[in-house]
């Protein structure tokens, strides 16, 4: 009896946890959907296709705080993405999620980390695009399958930003 009541409060206890994490998940998405404009929408002209890539989309941030993760509107999940650098700008288009356009003269900086809220490696292997959404400015961060092709990212995206 005595084993069975403190499985109970062990459940008990491991179910009010995640409860706890949903409601704070879901106060941090209202909170932020007042604080960050709606991400733009994909266009219908995008202009020529300069870049691709795949990889894995690890999250966006308030930029300078890698571990303040943006979870409104559905970007604060981490999965499977393609980047593709236009004229016009950056789709990140994101497997069972909905995809965002990053218009090319908002992006500020384009360079690589060791960190995001959500992964974090030993060595710089994340690509991470810094942009202007309304007043905030944004870090969007994507770990690539093939980080040779991070140099040709950055000098092509910045457009006129710094590196």
């Amino acid at each position: 009896m005595d084993r069975l009541l403190l499985t109970l409060l062990c459940f008990a206890f491991f179910a009010l946890c995640l409860y706890g994490m949903w409601r704070g998940w879901r106060r941090q998405a209202r909170t932020q959907s007042v604080r960050v404009p709606p991400f733009p929408a994909v266009p219908a002209e995008r202009g020529e296709l300069l870049l691709q890539t795949r990889g894995l989309y690890v999250s966006t941030t308030t930029s300078g705080h890698w571990q303040d993760r943006i979870v409104t509107r559905g970007v604060g999940m981490r999965g499977p993405a393609v980047l593709r650098l236009y004229d016009r700008g950056i789709e990140v288009d994101r497997a069972g999620a909905p995809g965002f356009w990053i218009p090319r003269d908002s992006v500020v900086r384009v360079g690589t980390a060791k960190g995001m809220a959500g992964k974090v490696m030993g060595t710089e292997s994340l690509l991470v695009l810094t942009w202007r959404l309304g007043d905030v400015e944004l870090d969007t961060g994507l770990r690539g399958d093939d980080l040779s092709v991070y140099p040709q990212w950055i000098e092509q995206a910045k457009g006129g930003a710094q590196v």
